[in-house]
């Protein structure tokens, strides 16, 4: 299983079981030493992971850290872990700071078992920033910040590389924080810009101060609308282009027979497509599923009016299967090798399991024609 892949699967357990944790103990054995094991280290191998860490730093005698990484003989990650309702500010982790400076790590994470803060020594060597340059939150997971965490995986742990992207990424945080500042609020000088693009002659008085604030407000908000709507209407075109070829009719078992002409409970008032978070978690369900037949990074998903597709290759002509949630009953279509659908009635995305055989046999499927298809070796290679 892939390190996103068990990410996503400790994002999901992070949702269900947080209002059952309320000690710190129990934060770091439902989720801080998962998050590690994730990672690739064994949690259980004192060479590797060495919970409770003891090192007298100065007067400070007998304070621990709730885990070092090792690798060799040298500490490379520091570890301190709250309870999952713990406020993470930095003015009450005092041992990170003393660790990282009488320590040889370099990256240092502060965690409550669902948001995980990492920090280097990127203003002042061998002193931790304030700022971290990196924040995972499992129940907002985003793409590019799996990719950037699996950096310090114990497969790909390069912490050269890691420096150097942490410098990167520290920036693009303060960035983006300062964009989403001036999409609340923009600032006066960032009005005045604008204002003056549009006249270059024009005295910026309170007046045009007052409306060009928000014109410029609405102005950013509308731009990145525009650009987010041309991505979707790219993606649904492409969609509907390789949607041509018409699938058998639908068999539905343990339910109401319901067509799709009643499939709208997930329809923007207009008529378009909304993508809900119980359909991605669907996906997510099936992904973890097949994932040890079919590689993760191809299972893909379209949405559309009536149903969630989720496909091998982004191929409209290898269904793996439906997910109808866009009524008050949910169901999952199932395929078999003729491509003719089953649906079945599920209550929440976690009853997909029901089907596990189902779906890994029809992934299977896929795999074996892909298999068919490649040409045989010759006797040159």
């Amino acid at each position: 299983m892939s390190f996103e892949e068990k990410l996503k699967n400790l994002a999901a357990k992070a949702d269900k079981t947080r209002g059952m944790l309320e000690t710190e103990e129990a934060t770091k054995n439902a989720l801080v030493m998962p998050f590690i094991a994730a990672l690739g280290y064994d949690v259980f191998d004192p060479t590797e992971v060495v919970p409770e860490f003891t090192a007298d730093v100065g007067i400070k005698k007998g304070e621990k850290v709730d885990y070092v990484i090792k690798r060799g003989e040298d500490i490379v990650m520091l570890i301190e872990a709250k309870k999952v309702t713990a406020d993470l500010a930095i003015e009450h982790s005092s041992q990170l700071f003393r660790y990282f400076t009488t320590t040889k790590a370099r990256i240092a994470v502060l965690t409550n078992g669902i948001v995980y803060r990492f920090y280097s020594d990127l203003e002042e060597s061998n002193k931790m920033d304030e700022k971290p340059f990196l924040e995972l939150n499992l129940l907002d997971l985003r793409e590019s910040l799996i990719n950037e965490v699996s950096k310090l995986s114990k497969s790909n742990f390069d912490l050269e590389n890691m420096l150097v992207a942490a410098s990167d990424l520290k920036y693009m945080r303060e960035i983006r924080a300062t964009l989403e500042r001036q999409l609340e609020t923009p600032d006066e000088e960032l009005v005045k810009f604008f204002f003056q693009q549009a006249h270059p002659n024009g005295r910026f008085v309170q007046s045009a101060k007052d409306q060009f604030s928000q014109l410029v407000k609405r102005t950013l908000l509308g731009f990145i609308n525009d650009k987010v709507s041309d991505r979707l209407r790219s993606a649904l075109a492409r969609a509907d282009d390789s949607e041509s070829e018409e699938l058998p009719a639908a068999r539905v078992v343990d339910g109401d027979g319901l067509s799709d002409d009643n499939d709208s409970a997930n329809h923007g008032s207009d008529g378009g497509i909304v993508t809900t978070e119980a359909e991605l978690e669907g996906y997510r369900v099936v992904k973890a599923i097949i994932c040890d037949v079919v590689a993760a990074e191809r299972v893909t998903y379209r949405d559309s009016k009536t149903y969630f597709a989720v496909l091998v290759d982004d191929n409209n002509r290898k269904p793996i299967c439906r997910l109808h949630f866009n009524r008050s009953k949910k169901y999952i279509g199932t395929f078999d090798t003729d491509k003719a659908e089953t649906r079945h009635l599920i209550d929440t995305p976690d009853a997909i399991y029901s089907v596990r055989d189902l779906l890994r046999a029809t992934a299977t499927h896929w795999v074996s024609l892909d298999a068919a298809d490649k040409p045989a070796p010759t006797a040159d290679g």
